[in-house]
């Protein structure tokens, strides 16, 4: 550490004070010091950070685009270089209005047993605590602070899970695109239906700090002071983070009532539509059906604009009433601005980065089929994985939490069954159980890594 006075704060996770050169200590002795440290942790004495119990490995991606594009002219400065860009490159923020599709009514009995928890005057199948890392650095420390308040039980009850989402952007994130990208995925996870409480957690050194989120929160329309906030290197270091945390979760349940279930229709819920691999017709219609239900109810239904359900001329007729293609209406993490069908602008066809994208949209459940394989989980969104395909059914039943079988309405008959079993906690996705979950954020088509 280059000061003293940082050092003191965060000496429980520093090995070098080098602070002291500043105020008299000769650079040799700093340098001999150093040195025999080295030594000493070659030979096994354990280094701060291994005291800690803090460690992580981040890794390069080498983003490729997925076709020629027309040059874009890039400059430094603030000139009309912004105007080159599309809408599409910059991922800039549509109007949330949905679409014009079908509304359809359930069959009688569908939904009985459906029962989701109430806050704040909305439904959801779970009321976490999260975690929220403001930046890579903090990432691993969020997750081991959500074990642990799972483990401790910090919030006396009031919750039904302890959740993190940790990530590999905030610290030298680019500017522009990709950074409201992240920032409005960070502010939507914040204001999802299924969180009931949340603290921001920074590190203290990255662009995305604390203070940047408060900032992101008003311009939003959100309460900073719904949520708790910690510093590992303000607060004095892990440990004291540790305890600031444990502290606001103890202190924002104290007054709050035992989570219970309450009687709840498919209009309760946001639903995000998938589907990976082949998908013949009859199946995509019993999807598009389900869909029609939950919006028809009341509902929300989000589709990925790059996955197989938009491109599937079976779906479109029957959840849109024609084959033509799909408009956007949400940016990629962005909210809907009322309930009914909503395609949400993916820059590409990572599983992961759509799974992300759909859940700080509000998706509070992910139907999705799978054919020919099985995808992840997703630490915060319950991901239900389904399968009319014979052969995916026998090499891949242990992953998937359901089957469906016949014409299309029994298949969307089977479907929402299980809809209603996840949402009414009788059912605990395969992958959440097993801990096969991923969070990943995009960085668009115009990201990179500074």
């Amino acid at each position: 550490m280059t000061t003293s006075a940082r050092y003191e704060l965060l000496h429980h996770e520093m090995d070098v004070d080098a602070g002291r050169y500043l105020t008299g200590t000769p650079m040799a002795d700093l340098t001999a010091e150093t040195f025999e440290q080295t030594i000493a942790t070659a030979s096994g004495t354990p280094s701060a950070g291994e005291r800690a119990g803090h460690s992580q490995v981040s890794l390069w991606r080498d983003w490729r685009q997925t076709g020629p594009r027309r040059p874009v002219p890039l400059t430094l400065g603030t000139g009309s270089a912004a105007s080159a860009f599309t809408a599409d490159d910059t991922d800039a923020d549509l109007d949330g209005l949905p679409l014009a599709g079908v509304h359809r009514t359930p069959p009688p009995g569908l939904a009985d047993g459906l029962s989701m928890y109430e806050l704040d005057g909305r439904r959801s199948p779970e009321q976490l605590a999260l975690v929220l890392p403001t930046s890579l650095c903090s990432g691993q420390i969020a997750l081991r602070l959500a074990e642990q308040a799972a483990a401790g039980d910090w919030t006396r009850g009031r919750t039904t899970r302890a959740v993190a989402l940790p990530h590999t952007e905030g610290c030298g994130v680019t500017s522009g695109a990709a950074e409201n990208t992240y920032a409005r995925m960070m502010t939507s996870y914040l204001a999802h239906p299924n969180v009931a409480l949340a603290v921001l957690l920074e590190h203290g050194c990255e662009k995305t700090h604390n203070d940047y989120f408060r900032s992101r929160l008003v311009e939003e329309g959100l309460d900073p002071g719904r949520f708790g906030w910690a510093s590992i290197q303000r607060d004095g270091g892990i440990e004291a983070a540790t305890q600031r945390v444990r502290a606001w979760f103890e202190q924002a349940t104290a007054a709050m009532a035992s989570p219970r279930r309450a009687p709840s229709g498919l209009g309760d819920l946001t639903v995000a539509l998938e589907a990976r691999g082949p998908l013949d017709a009859g199946t995509a219609r019993a999807l598009a059906e389900v869909g029609g239900w939950v919006v028809g109810q009341g509902g929300s239904v989000l589709l990925a604009s790059t996955g197989a359900l938009p491109a599937h001329p079976s779906f479109r007729e029957h959840a849109f009433g024609a084959t033509d293609p799909l408009p956007c209406t949400l940016a990629h993490g962005q909210r809907p601005a009322g309930p009914g069908w909503h395609v949400m602008r993916m820059p590409g066809t990572d599983w992961t980065e759509a799974g992300s994208g759909l859940g700080a949209g509000g998706a509070q459940v992910l139907l999705v089929h799978v054919a020919g394989g099985s995808v992840t989980g997703q630490h915060l969104l319950p991901v239900v994985q389904v399968s009319a395909d014979l052969q995916t059914q026998a090499r891949f039943g242990a992953d998937l939490d359901g089957t469906v079988a016949g014409a299309y309405d029994e298949q969307a008959h089977q479907l929402g069954r299980i809809l209603v079993d996840v949402a009414s906690g009788r059912h605990t996705p395969r992958a959440l159980a097993n801990g096969n979950v991923g969070f990943q954020v995009t960085r668009g088509l115009l990201g990179t890594s500074m």
